[in-house]
């Protein structure tokens, strides 16, 4: 039988912690490779699940790690919290409860996303350095209030220089599933979304249906929605 040949690659989704950085070190010739990815002027963006730091503190994190990236209101870097943004948006929430670090929460209310004079009206949860209990008068008088769950992401563990595995929002996510009764929406990765409109910017050449998107990553598990399916084409991104 033929070998199946391998689909033309027309752009990199490139995830950063894990695989670029482990915390605020680099992983083993990282710096180099992205150098001369960006020299060869081949489309690239970042993708990130993180919500335990603002974007703007990533860019700088990375920048001072010897990154060559771009900073500003740049879209090279998408992460959970931009998608959070996008969807409070959409959705008209005006009072979410931010379940984030400070970084992350204020990047959020900085972008008008924050209204303290009306009752909460959705849980946004992420990586926030204490994830303390919920109050019920928080939210609603009901125990399972109506209100929607959000999770940036469902990681069950992160990996940190110099401190190794420490739990991530997954198993918090459950906890509040179960005391709820309702099943959280994801915004990160590896939802489908998520990675639509991560490529809704890139300048790939052509549409070609069958030109692919590769995601450079370190975790399966968490990484792309076609993870366990054929390659994702052009075809399958279109909106």
């Amino acid at each position: 039988m033929a070998a199946t040949a391998r689909p033309i690659i027309r752009a990199l989704l490139i995830d950063i912690s894990g695989t670029l950085m482990i915390g605020s070190t680099t992983t083993p010739g990282a710096v180099r490779a992205l150098a001369e990815l960006r020299r060869s002027g081949f489309p690239f963006k970042f993708c990130s699940n993180t919500s335990k730091e603002s974007t703007s503190v990533l860019q700088k994190r990375m920048v001072d790690a010897g990154f060559d990236v771009q900073t500003g209101e740049s879209q090279e870097l998408w992460t959970s919290l931009k998608a959070v943004q996008s969807l409070i948006r959409s959705r008209g929430l005006r009072r979410p409860y931010f379940l984030l670090s400070e970084s992350a929460k204020d990047e959020c209310i900085s972008a008008g996303l924050y209204d303290p004079n009306v009752p909460y009206d959705a849980v946004i949860v992420g990586l926030a350095p204490t994830l303390n209990m919920i109050r019920r008068s928080s939210c609603n008088e009901d125990p399972k209030p109506s209100i929607p769950l959000i999770a940036l992401h469902k990681a069950r563990y992160i990996e940190s220089s110099g401190h190794g595995l420490a739990l991530g929002p997954g198993p918090f996510v459950a906890a509040l599933e179960n005391a709820t009764e309702r099943e959280a929406e994801v915004l990160g990765k590896p939802s489908k979304a998520f990675f639509q409109t991560a490529i809704g910017s890139l300048d790939y050449d052509g549409h070609d249906p069958e030109g692919c998107i590769a995601v450079i990553g370190d975790d399966i598990r968490n990484g792309p929605w076609w993870r366990r399916h054929r390659p994702v084409s052009m075809e399958d991104l279109r909106y």
